[in-house]
């Protein structure tokens, strides 16, 4: 039997205890710019997968993705192991390291968004200086039914 509830409190531990280590127990500096985002544990609590982005140091420099994937690859086992000091289960998950795809596809929703607004602001303009391609009104005006003939229908 699956506890759902009990995998998502342990997925929750397992992000803070991670995020406080990398904090102030590993001393690697390509962990320095590293969050962690959000975990995962399979319901049987054997695996957990940690989601994390890496922010580069100023606005103009990429972020070394390789780099903390690298040290986050050799700091596992320390990790794991602190992981399984403070929650006290009986198996320790192993931990697994995924960059987190939120921040990229959340930058490219935005500016498909800009595009889209931007796309939208040309065509208002257009259509503000716009006149119909035929007459002023294009539609017929409706016949006037004067009844003198006696050809109109009755109601």
């Amino acid at each position: 039997m699956v506890d759902q509830a009990r995998a998502r409190r342990l997925a929750k531990r397992i992000s803070q205890i991670v995020a406080a280590a990398l904090e102030h127990e590993v001393k690697d500096p390509r962990l320095s710019m590293v969050t962690i985002t959000d975990a995962r544990v399979t319901g049987d609590l054997r695996e957990a997968t940690v989601y994390y982005t890496v922010l580069g140091k100023s606005v103009d420099e990429a972020p070394d993705t390789a780099g903390a994937a690298a040290a986050l690859a050799s700091a596992s086992g320390v990790l794991r192991s602190m992981v399984g000091a403070q929650t006290g289960i009986r198996h320790t998950p192993s931990l697994a390291f995924v960059p987190d795809q939120v921040p990229d596809e959340a930058r490219r929703m935005e500016e498909l968004l800009a595009r889209t607004r931007e796309s939208d602001a040309e065509v208002a303009r257009l259509a503000a200086g716009a006149r119909p391609a035929g007459d002023a009104d294009p539609y017929r005006a409706p016949r006037e039914v004067d009844g003198s003939d006696g050809s109109d229908l009755a109601e």
